[in-house]
């Protein structure tokens, strides 16, 4: 039987505090801030949400978005990208700024063109 869809809110951009364990290899572990990058109708349809961990950690890769999310420094890791189950978000910190949000869907259009 499959489980009902969450009636909490889950908006595109917003920051959750996001349970990643289980990981494997390389995947970024540990429990840890992740934006939301699906788009608004998948969040309120489906019981998965695609998710971008955020890290303090700087590289120069063209899949990172630098950002400032509660006054620290920090990238989003697009490289990083996966879906998750809502019941791994475990606590709303905030919403990333309008700017940092278009700057992603600028990243993710040329990594899915």
């Amino acid at each position: 039987m499959a489980k009902s869809i969450s009636t909490k809110k889950y908006d595109q951009f917003d920051v959750w505090l996001v349970e990643l364990e289980p990981t494997i290899g390389s995947e970024v572990n540990k429990k840890r801030p992740c934006v939301i990058i699906s788009p608004q109708a998948m969040n309120n349809s489906l019981n998965t949400v695609l998710i971008a961990p955020l890290t303090h950690t700087q590289k120069s890769y063209p899949t990172r978005i630098y950002t400032n999310f509660k006054n620290e420094d920090g990238q989003v890791m697009l490289d990083q990208i996966r879906g998750v189950d809502k019941s791994r978000l475990k606590k709303l910190l905030g919403s990333l700024d309008a700017e940092t949000g278009q700057d992603i869907l600028k990243i993710l259009r040329v990594m899915f063109s």
